[in-house]
């Protein structure tokens, strides 16, 4: 009785939510602060509706929980418990089960849907199926995002995202073309320089979004006068720096990023100025940060990460339920029933948890914060810590260097933030087992590599911030050291080396292991 309650609530809340999300300000209802319980109560529904209906009517889903021996789903009052559903992957679901057999009914929508890819940055890229009503709803919240960070200005957006078959590219050019004036160029710094001169400075907001490394990459170009515009920057695909942040506002009066994979959806969960803030508070205050960390010392082998600086996201917790497994990776379950292929608890091998705005507030206030002297959050909406990929890291003696680590460093360094364009670190065995690190610099394009005394010098520096800011690499370096091995820095110039077949419309590839 109570499961028949509660499936035809969803029904209807289906029904409710696709004439609200017609008016900004009746969209904006479904965020009235302290109902963050009933918002919690609600998703969860929808992700038990969305998990039924995927058990019945997709094939591959059917087997999947089969083959893991799975019976039912309880519930705890009117709470269902999804503890018990089997959490799904890449390597357990996508690469098992064909494309069609993922739908629902076990086939390809026959028109109104898209196949994009994903970058591939962890292997070889994988093909992603949408349906209209999923680009439709993620468009939708995409545009009142936009709004709700530039208001009522003229925007001109400029996509910078590499465009064609991957993912992100595609799906913000037609989430935004209703909303703005859109122009999608790519990563192309030669295209965003013509549109600029071509449009002006005088009636247009320019919104440029990208992937962080070529959002540099344009400021570096030194080819605009950013003085004489009103400009802010969206990023994605991958993390930031503070420090990085901090450069790009050289030029960019805002610069906010997203939380997206090409697995799941674009858009989950987004940075705002008072996440932004927040996270800048955790950089410049170690008690605070290993406080709001300290929820890591009870998930296994994320120990390492109590002084790591998270990305900082809220997400709205009527479309997704995000939960954190036994080793510290989040799991999202998207609660669309009208979406063309399921995702329930699908672990994308990313660290991090989940903490109430309510919550988080408290840890603030503990250390002296005045959370009412902040900026605004959006209502009381839950709030994500990202700490990356878990199979981003480079492994060194031991311990895991993420690419957040090298990059905060890069910016610790103005001499080197100014001529660094990527990096990679790579890691190598020799003949008698001793593990290798080196931190590999690509030059910005023109510019010539540094002496060696310089490069001396900086060898020292960055590796000297590498302990300070993970201990665990202390300790490494001190045990190869011993060994007689010490990390090295490299420079090379731009597209040479390990960079020669870079390609800027793809995410950076961070680490490398050579034989």
């Amino acid at each position: 009785m109570r499961r028949t309650i509660i499936f035809a609530f969803v029904v209807m809340a289906a029904l409710v939510r696709k004439l609200i999300m017609r008016s900004d300000v009746a969209y904006k209802l479904l965020f009235t602060p302290g109902a963050d319980n009933m918002r919690t109560v609600i998703g969860l529904w929808k992700a038990w509706y969305v998990f039924e209906k995927a058990r019945r009517e997709c094939p591959a889903y059917a087997e999947f929980l089969k083959a893991n021996g799975f019976t039912k789903v309880r519930l705890k009052g009117w709470i269902p418990d999804l503890s018990t559903i089997p959490p799904m992957d890449k390597a357990n679901f996508i690469k098992v089960y064909s494309m069609a057999s993922r739908c629902y009914g076990g086939k390809l929508p026959v028109r109104g849907a898209v196949i994009d890819q994903s970058s591939g940055s962890t292997g070889k890229p994988t093909s992603w199926v949408r349906g209209p009503d999923e680009r439709k709803a993620v468009a939708r919240i995409m545009q009142l995002a936009l709004r709700e960070h530039v208001g009522n200005k003229q925007i001109l957006f400029v996509n910078a995202f590499a465009l064609g078959p991957w993912a992100t590219g595609m799906s913000v050019s037609y989430s935004i073309s209703d909303e703005c004036l859109l122009i999608s160029v790519g990563p192309d710094v030669d295209k965003i320089v013509g549109v600029m001169e071509d449009f002006g400075s005088e009636d247009f907001l320019y919104v440029i979004a990208g992937y962080p490394p070529f959002l540099k990459m344009l400021v570096d170009s030194g080819r605009i006068d950013w003085s004489q515009y009103e400009s802010l920057a969206f990023y994605g695909g991958e993390g930031m720096s503070e420090g990085m942040r901090s450069y790009l506002l050289e030029a960019f009066s805002e610069v906010y990023g997203d939380y997206g994979a090409s697995d799941l959806e674009i858009n989950i969960a987004a940075e705002n100025a008072f996440t932004v803030e927040v996270r800048r508070l955790m950089a410049a205050n170690e008690s605070l940060r290993r406080r709001i960390n300290a929820r890591l010392s009870t998930l296994p082998g994320l120990e390492r990460l109590q002084d790591a600086l998270p990305h900082i996201f809220q997400y709205n917790q009527l479309d997704y339920v995000v939960e954190t497994n036994d080793q510290g990776e989040l799991m999202i379950t998207v609660g669309r029933a009208s979406n063309v292929s399921p995702r329930v608890r699908y672990n994308i091998h990313d660290n991090g948890f989940v903490i109430t705005h309510r919550e988080l507030a408290a840890l603030l206030a503990a250390e002296g914060v005045d959370v009412g002297k902040l900026p605004p959050a959006i209502a009381d909406l839950p709030l994500m810590l990202h700490y990356g990929r878990s199979d981003l890291a480079a492994s060194y003696y031991g311990c895991k260097i993420p690419p957040t680590d090298i990059e905060k460093i890069v910016f610790e360094i103005p001499e080197l933030a100014r001529i660094y364009n990527s990096f990679r670190m790579i890691t190598a065995e020799d003949a008698e087992h001793n593990k290798h690190l080196t931190v590999a610099i690509e030059l910005v394009d023109g510019v010539d590599a540094p002496a060696q005394a310089e490069v001396d010098a900086l060898t020292e520096q960055v590796f000297e911030l590498l302990g300070k800011h993970n201990q665990d690499y202390r300790e490494s370096a001190r045990i190869a050291a011993q060994k007689g091995v010490n990390a090295r820095l490299e420079f090379y110039g731009f597209r040479q080396g390990p960079f020669v077949n870079s390609d800027i419309r793809l995410k950076n590839r961070y680490t490398e292991e050579t034989k």
